[in-house]
């Protein structure tokens, strides 16, 4: 095999492993709630999720999409 043909390097399609979160739409921000308690949602930027103080969820976001399934939430202490 030809050293141009070999590569550790990912393919192309996939993201880098520290590539920054994509940001959520901020007027999508302004309309969901929490679907479990239908209370605001806080965007946490630093862990890309919004957070449902009154559920105690934490809702990741995925390529700037909201997961709002409660069984994807993460359970804040």
């Amino acid at each position: 095999m030809a050293p141009s043909e070999a590569s550790d390097a990912p393919p192309e399609s996939a993201p880098p492993e520290s590539a920054p979160p994509v940001p959520v739409d901020p007027r999508l921000l302004e309309i969901l709630v929490c679907p479990v308690t239908h209370a605001p949602l806080e965007y946490d930027r630093a862990a890309n999720e919004l957070i449902s103080r009154s559920a105690k969820l934490a809702y990741p976001i995925r390529d700037g999409a909201p997961i709002m399934l409660p069984e994807e939430a993460r359970a804040l202490d």
